[in-house]
């Protein structure tokens, strides 16, 4: 065994001369009450394998045992060590004891009944080790959902989650707020961080604060506060920060959300203000500055969240536009660097925030939104190269973000792989196999031994544009109203690509594996859908080329495509359904159904 055979590389491996194998019973002994739970996922797996578990008051008669050792270096560390009848585990606090658990349960899911006898020493590369989940762009997943997706990365030793809300919970003193969005409730967000808690997750707070308040601005009560004069929605999102109702707006807001988390971090977003300075404000920011203007702003929600007891988090990409502000910025705001390309330049440019001692998270994605089965290359190489910018300046973590523009039709399922492969870089980076990982997260995550299910993610994901994501529901007639751009248009747009991906998609198949729990069966089903988005969205970028140039398309071409398009929309809102609230579903089904109905009436 090395130390990558598992997802989430270990440190440290030596191999023993010896081999454990599992007996009929097993007696499990912890000297803290807080490793049950682990104890309790480890006895699970372990009844799969026709072994019994029971716990016992003794260490010396226990098969597994836990012991607390004030000589293990860190919070997180733990040392493991698989004898030939026992098996040890130290570690200095729950939380390393949680997942030297986790390795265990890898271990066995590997090697089944008989172990390979090790000695494991293993802790993080970083401190904070995040998933970032976007819950404004159509999707709010369901409480059980957040539930099941904690448990996943914790099994990848995550630490962090943080969830995105734009005007997504339900604010009592603004009821307004979240009306047909399916808002997250206070209930909600107490029973996701109780459920994170116990497997040694923070919830993180995510507030949009600044700009992308498109959402709350289009309300006519709202409106008034919008930086734009002419403000209409999607389009001018950016709070006026001249305006003293503004921050009041954003002091309720904060006053309602920020005492229900318990983590002392709180990202206050303030990504993206694409406005500012060019309507309201506009006179003042001719005064001092675009950019003294911003961080005047800034400063105030600072402020504001002091007052509740929380570091402020930002998104760092216009701190970046105005280098000469870094210095001014406080040294308790952490500056979130993000950038989604592996050759994005602000991921070269992390060191002006270390150079101002500035505390720092670097942020790659999943690159999964805009996409039905996301860009896996670039997700990997962006997530690579972020972590080792965060080892080099000594970042605080690695936040790996999952968006969902344009509606969220891209899966949960499909980002799964690009999770696992940021919380192995956040982990232990240098260690990462990146030509076994893909086969290692099939076997690990869904039980697959033959390879097939991670040459299938291969293929899915190796479309490197958004184009049939737009192309899906995108008009045949140039002149109807498109939300997103629009492929068919795009005088660039290589045809042969396409019927090359085409060919792809339509051999492409996902093996049905036995014996998964629920979420990742949807993931496996998931899977599929995106492989049917692709296949219809690439025939209908050649059957709308084709029209748009004057040449005839067989009405029993059309006729198929919207057969296949009404039954693409009923799938997709099973799925969507079974892991999400209603939410926005409807407007992707009726941009779906227009799509179909635009079909039949053309094949007439």
């Amino acid at each position: 065994m090395t130390t990558s055979d598992v997802l989430i590389p270990v440190r440290k491996c030596r191999r023993l001369p010896l081999r454990f194998a599992w007996p009929r019973l097993i007696r499990m002994y912890t000297c803290d009450s807080a490793d049950r739970l682990p104890l309790r996922q480890l006895g699970d797996d372990l009844a799969g394998l026709g072994v019994r578990a029971r716990r016992v008051g003794s260490p010396e008669s226990a098969t597994v045992r836990i012991l607390r050792d004030k000589k293990i270096p860190g919070p997180e560390a733990y040392q493991l060590t698989v004898g030939r009848d026992a098996i040890e585990i130290r570690s200095l606090t729950a939380a390393g004891a949680y997942y030297a658990v986790q390795t265990l349960r890898d271990l066995m899911a590997l090697h089944g009944r008989r172990l390979p006898g090790v000695r494991i020493q293993d802790a993080p590369d970083l401190r904070r080790r995040g998933i970032y989940h976007d819950c404004s762009r159509g999707k709010v997943p369901k409480v059980k959902t957040v539930k099941q997706l904690i448990e996943r990365i914790a099994h990848w030793k995550v630490n962090e989650l943080q969830l995105y809300m734009e005007n997504t919970f339900r604010y009592h003193s603004h009821p307004a707020i979240g009306v047909g969005y399916s808002p997250f409730t206070a209930e909600d967000i107490l029973a996701i961080q109780a459920h994170a808690r116990k497997h040694h997750v923070r919830l993180v707070g995510s507030l949009a604060s600044f700009g992308h308040m498109e959402k709350i601005l289009s309300l006519p009560q709202y409106s008034p506060l919008a930086e734009g004069l002419d403000f209409r929605r999607d389009e001018k999102g950016d709070l006026c920060p001249t305006d003293p109702g503004s921050i009041a707006l954003l002091a309720d807001l904060y006053g309602e959300f920020l005492p229900l988390l318990e983590a002392e971090d709180f990202n206050a977003c303030c990504d993206e203000t694409r406005q500012i300075g060019q309507g309201r404000s506009r006179k003042r920011a001719e005064r001092i500055g675009v950019g003294r203007l911003y961080l005047e702003f800034i400063l105030k929600i600072r402020r504001l969240c002091r007052k509740h007891g929380k570091r402020m988090n930002m998104w760092g990409d216009i701190i970046l536009a105005h280098p000469e502000l870094i210095g001014d910025i406080p040294k308790d705001i952490v500056m979130l660097n993000w950038d989604y390309s592996p050759n994005g330049s602000r991921i070269d440019r992390t060191d002006e925030f270390a150079a101002a001692g500035l505390p720092l998270v670097c942020c790659p994605g999943t690159n999964g939104w805009q996409s039905h089965g996301t860009r896996m290359r670039q997700s990997t190489e962006n997530v690579a190269k972020f972590a080792r910018i965060a080892r080099r300046y000594a970042a605080e973590g690695l936040l790996n973000t999952d968006w969902g523009d344009y509606g969220h039709r891209n899966t949960l399922g499909v980002s799964l792989h690009s999770l696992a492969h940021g919380a192995a870089h956040a982990w232990n980076g240098a260690a990462v196999d990146e030509k076994r990982f893909t086969k290692t997260f099939c076997r690990l995550a869904f039980g697959d031994r033959t390879g097939k299910l991670a040459a299938a993610l291969r293929v899915l994901g190796a479309y490197p544009r958004g184009d049939l994501y737009h192309a899906l529901i995108e008009p045949f007639d140039p002149d109807r109203p498109m939300p997103g751009y629009r492929a068919m248009a795009n005088p660039n747009l290589d045809l042969g690509r396409i019927r090359r991906r085409l060919a792809a998609t339509h051999k492409l198949h996902f093996p049905r594996l036995a014996g998964q729990d629920e979420f990742e069966a949807l993931a496996l089903d998931e899977f599929d859908l995106a492989r049917r988005m692709d296949l219809l969205a690439c025939r209908r970028v050649l059957a709308g080329r084709d029209l748009r140039a004057g040449r005839s398309v067989r009405g029993s071409t059309l006729r198929r495509l919207a057969r296949d398009m009404d039954e693409l929309a009923a799938d997709f809102a099973r799925l969507w359904r079974a892991r999400n609230k209603p939410s926005r579903l409807r407007d992707n089904l009726k941009a779906m159904r227009a799509a179909a109905r635009e079909s039949e009436d053309l094949a007439r």
